[in-house]
């Protein structure tokens, strides 16, 4: 419990220098970047292959927001911790068509939207679960909130839509009645400088100019999380420096 809770505390501060060191150096030089990130960073605490006794214990130590990334492990930790009011669930690993139904019963956040398929299925189900219960774990329960994933490095190993099709899904979601369209996720590719980062606060300027919903940059983990910050990034996610080497 106090590792876990003095790992939180560190990331913590690393988020709040790197917000300190960002606003000194665009101290007034940049308007739009200041208005994106409203001097707000949200920790995500990456929890895939972790037990629930450590979301707990992430959980006591004042941490809301988990990510979770294969979809059944996820969905027996959510049962079990349903106890702890104000938990935050996203999704953020690869989604396969057939998983949209248990993504959209249980997750309050889907980071990795990368087709109008899997938009449209995550809608459909979504409002079916909507006509049948609530679930109390929600932190919102009327729409989903939905990030598109960007594969900005264009790795052929990574998920996410090219660049040239970020507006066309943007539009689909939107146009679904029970999808909220958050922002953006993105994966950098690891020692290629800033080119990728650059890119992809530009791309998040140009949605968010167009979509007054959009507020998130979900963008950077623990080796990246200052560069991520710097280049607008509103929510950061992180596993191993919270929760230790993956099971």
């Amino acid at each position: 419990m106090n590792k876990i809770k003095e790992n939180i505390k560190k990331i913590q501060l690393q988020i709040d220098q790197a917000c300190q060191a960002t606003d000194d150096t665009h101290n007034q030089e940049s308007k739009v970047f200041s208005n994106n990130r409203q001097n707000h960073v949200t920790l995500l605490a990456v929890s895939k292959t972790k037990p629930a006794s450590a979301v707990e214990q992430a959980y006591l130590a004042g941490q809301r927001n988990f990510g979770e990334n294969y979809l059944q492990e996820a969905v027996e930790k959510i049962a079990h911790l349903s106890h702890l009011p104000e938990l935050c669930w996203h999704f953020i690993g690869p989604i396969q068509s057939n998983k949209t139904k248990q993504i959209a019963k249980n997750f309050t956040w889907v980071h990795s939207v990368d087709r109008a398929k899997v938009a449209i299925r995550l809608n459909a189900h979504f409002t079916e679960y909507l006509s049948e219960t609530r679930h109390s774990n929600y932190c919102q329960d009327t729409a989903l909130n939905i990030c598109l994933q960007v594969n900005i490095s264009e790795e052929p190993s990574k998920s996410g839509i090219m660049a040239s099709e970020l507006f066309s899904l943007a539009e689909v979601v939107d146009n679904c009645d029970k999808l909220t369209l958050r922002g953006l996720m993105a994966i950098p590719e690891k020692n290629t400088g800033v080119a990728s980062y650059e890119k992809m606060q530009h791309l998040f300027n140009k949605l968010q100019a167009q979509y007054p919903t959009v507020d998130t940059l979900s963008m950077g983990m623990s080796n990246d999380l200052s560069t991520a910050i710097t280049h607008g990034s509103t929510m950061v996610r992180i596993g191993r420096a919270i929760f230790g080497e993956r099971d």
